[in-house]
């Protein structure tokens, strides 16, 4: 970006200290663009935007405690029409995409792309409103399968969601209002219609869908 321009302002948020500090870092490499603002969740985010100047740019993470990254894109969308919004996030599942930009993200950069790549996306979205990374566009293009809404009951999403945070049958039936051998069959009819044999796998299916973060 040209030095003697206008710097672009941008805001981070994230709920990891050490992720937000590289970001800051790398970001501070790039002329002509500034910091000005650091959020660790959702509500911070939308605290900051209320009560200072706006930024040209948002760059958030999805997975945050209290409101995330959905949540607050969507309430950005709503009141700052006009402000960009770049996700960088570890997920790069089609799903992941297509919810942020349902609610309105302009841009998804996965956490593992070239550092040089973050450069590029913000140059994009300033210039016209949408960028995201190859793997990312990529998997876009690619015959999709199932997502787990698509394969699964509402409760046995709430099941599966439990189950890959740990719960146990007894846990999970007291929370739900079920019987532990109930929970013990929907647990197996989720599993069979995923075609997984163990909770394990279950759990990486879980975070790998976003239900659940790692």
């Amino acid at each position: 970006m040209e030095s003697s321009a206008p710097a672009v302002t941008v805001v981070l948020a994230d709920d990891h200290d050490l992720v937000r500090l590289g970001l800051k870092a790398l970001l501070a490499t790039i002329p002509g663009i500034q910091v000005v603002g650091e959020a660790r969740n959702g509500n911070e985010l939308l605290a900051y935007l209320a009560s200072n100047p706006h930024p040209d740019v948002v760059i958030t993470d999805l997975a945050m405690p209290g409101l995330d990254g959905l949540a607050a894109i969507g309430v950005i969308r709503a009141r700052y029409p006009q402000l960009r919004v770049l996700v960088v996030s570890m997920y790069d599942s089609v799903d992941f995409v297509k919810r942020a930009v349902a609610s309105g993200a302009n841009g998804y950069v996965v956490k593992d792309a070239p550092p040089e790549e973050l450069e590029r996306a913000l140059q994009a979205v300033m210039a016209n409103g949408a960028y995201f990374s190859s793997s990312v566009t990529h998997r876009l293009l690619q015959p999709q399968d199932p997502t787990a809404a698509e394969l699964l009951t509402e409760r046995q999403l709430e099941i599966l969601t439990l189950l890959a945070a740990g719960r146990t049958s007894k846990q999970i039936g007291w929370e739900l209002g079920l019987s532990p051998k109930t929970v013990d069959v929907h647990r197996a009819r989720i599993m069979q219609r995923l075609g997984i044999a163990d909770v394990a796998s279950l759990a990486r299916y879980a975070v790998r869908q976003g239900l659940v973060k790692p």
